[in-house]
């Protein structure tokens, strides 16, 4: 049991690297200023991948039940690892569109495997009680890696130009894989490594297809992770438009993802708090959209960090809340299959609202936060969550 122990901490290591983008705090000026294109064909290359990890969310599901989570990780983070050193072999939008597939495919095979890896790790050691606690801290190391990676990264940029902490994500991510290998695979009680690929795939969409709860739970992740997503493309044009200098965007990237962590670390108490989960569920989706909402109608810096910040926070950080309530409906020998088509479901939507939301904001930056904040303010009224479903 003690290996599997392990598999908790080393899987902290694991996001933490994996995570340590240190082009996060520069990545508009690294596409507009050094790959010279457009913000809409920055959403569009998002869009693409967005659609290949749509398109691969499910066999890189099947792969990881078939030939085992751990593999799935290691492969996934190596893939990530060359990704970023094609980016930066030239400033080619064609090139981009290359990097953006082998950083979808390894996104992909690390989508649904992490959480499936550490909720059987947990199941074996008998601990499924505390798994919002610790999808809570993977989240965080997640994020902390992303926080403490932007300002470097400023400072990488400034010093040795746009490129080098592309160059250098890929050192953390490598690591993440070496780390990846020494992960110990928790065995589960199935048949399905005796089945055919496509019988696996059928049986995991088949599945999600017949659990109602699971279809409400995903909906309701799926329209504010979209919604929310959104604040890590248009926060750098908000600051913009509130006259910050380019130096201090690695500053409050990493008060908006330190935002993030704070909340996710107090949900169980926030839960607690408000006397019910199905609350929490409401309130942080329209928490969300009223923060849009502010940070489109002004230019006034306080309130643009406001919405950044407490926005963005709230939006972002309820992906452990709603893993845990997921991976409570879902068997052991699905997990995986099931959870990369509830993932496969959300990139779907942003690779649709992308190419969209591109033109909306060079149309207007402030009426596309308020439509996208108007919209996450009535989804959190019609939300057919119930608290019935939210099991702990």
């Amino acid at each position: 049991m003690s290996n599997y122990n392990a598999n908790i901490w080393k899987m902290y290591i694991f996001k933490f690297m994996s995570s340590f983008h240190l082009i996060g705090a520069v990545m508009v000026p690294f596409f507009t200023e050094w790959g010279n294109i457009s913000f809409s064909q920055i959403m569009i290359l998002q869009s693409w991948f967005m659609l290949w990890m749509f398109i691969l969310e499910i066999p890189t599901g099947t792969v990881a039940d078939f030939i085992g989570r751990k593999q799935s990780l290691v492969l996934g983070a190596m893939v990530t690892a060359i990704a970023a050193l094609v980016y930066i072999s030239s400033p080619n939008f064609y090139i981009f569109l290359l990097a953006e597939f082998l950083w979808a495919v390894g996104g992909a095979l690390v989508s649904g495997a992490d959480e499936a890896f550490t909720y059987d790790t947990l199941k074996k050691l008998g601990k499924t009680s505390i798994s919002k606690k610790i999808f809570g801290r993977i989240d965080s190391l997640h994020l902390t890696g992303i926080m403490i990676a932007a300002p470097i990264g400023s400072v990488v940029a400034a010093n040795f130009g746009l490129t080098a902490p592309m160059m250098l994500t890929a050192v953390p991510i490598s690591i993440a894989a070496l780390i990846g290998l020494t992960f110990k695979e928790p065995k589960v009680t199935r048949k399905i490594e005796s089945k055919r690929y496509l019988l696996i795939l059928k049986e995991g969409m088949k599945y999600f297809y017949k659990s109602k709860v699971l279809k409400i739970l995903a909906l309701d992740m799926i329209v504010i992770a979209t919604i929310s997503y959104y604040m890590i493309w248009l926060y750098q044009p908000m600051l913009k438009g509130a006259g910050v200098d380019i130096m201090y965007f690695g500053i409050v990237h990493s008060a908006f993802v330190a935002s993030q962590i704070l909340i996710m670390n107090y949900n169980i108490k926030l839960e607690k708090l408000l006397g019910s989960k199905r609350r929490l569920i409401f309130l942080s989706a329209l928490i969300t959209g009223i923060m849009f909402i502010v940070g489109g109608l002004t230019n006034m810096l306080p309130l643009v960090l406001l919405s950044i910040i407490v926005g963005g926070g709230f939006g972002l950080s309820r992906k452990p809340l709603f893993a845990s309530y997921i991976n409570k409906h879902i068997p052991s020998s699905k997990r995986a299959t099931v959870l990369s088509t509830i993932y496969m479901l959300r990139q779907f939507a942003i690779a649709v609202v992308n190419p969209i939301v591109g033109l909306a904001v060079e149309w207007s930056l402030g009426n596309t936060l308020i439509i996208l904040g108007v919209i996450a303010v009535i989804f959190s009224f019609i939300s057919r969550i119930e608290e019935k479903h939210l099991l702990d």
